[in-house]
């Protein structure tokens, strides 16, 4: 499936969602995570899709917050998800190459140099954990020509944020819902990152 196919995006995604999916407004003051419930337009939903794909493949769509999980019959198991802020979201395709539980987490060297005052107490990295930016669980892309690509599908303490243009061009899903994609997903799954309506594909 190329990189620049569209029907998938700007007619299937926006029949089947009627553009339901929104970003959260942003609070005044920073959520508590032990209480942060997550809303229902938020939670995981199975659809059928307009154009077939081959089934287990994920697909994002950043432009309506949504990763899709492939299934059979051109289903689909759609999670909201928080996506590349600005220009840091990057998309192509690529290929499950590692999997981690409460991964540990170290920002790139970009991370550091865009914003040093957050990021450079962090250099020698993050042991996992419910506070590691990471999550309960990643999914790691590479390619074939680069190997990783410091790009990840992955989990976050910070819930809230799903549904939003936030991160430093990862994609991520609330804890429980990359809990259950993470244990659908095998080795060498192929993910397919669409542009966003701004970029080029």
């Amino acid at each position: 499936m190329p990189i620049d196919r569209r029907s998938f995006l700007t007619t299937a995604t926006a029949t089947l969602l009627s553009g339901a999916i929104a970003a959260p407004a942003i609070a005044q003051t920073k959520p508590n995570r032990k209480t942060y419930v997550v809303p229902p337009e938020h939670q995981p939903i199975t659809l059928r899709l307009r154009d077939k794909f081959e089934e287990g493949q994920i697909l994002v769509d950043p432009n309506t917050f949504s990763l899709y999980w492939t299934l059979p019959k051109r289903q689909a198991l759609r999670f909201v998800v928080g996506v590349g802020k600005g220009d840091l979201y990057t998309p192509g395709t690529f290929h499950i190459g590692a999997k981690k539980e409460w991964p540990s987490w170290t920002p790139t060297k970009e991370m550091i140099a865009r914003s040093p005052g957050h990021y450079a107490q962090y250099a020698n990295g993050m042991p996992g954990g419910p506070s590691n930016p990471l999550g309960a669980r990643a999914l790691y892309l590479f390619t074939e020509e680069r190997g990783d690509t410091f790009l990840r599908i992955h989990g976050t303490p910070d819930p809230w944020t799903i549904g939003s243009a936030v991160s430093n061009g990862c994609v991520r899903l609330v804890n429980v819902q990359i809990e259950q994609l993470y244990a659908l997903v095998p080795m060498g799954t192929k993910v397919v990152l669409y542009p966003k309506r701004s970029q080029k594909a």
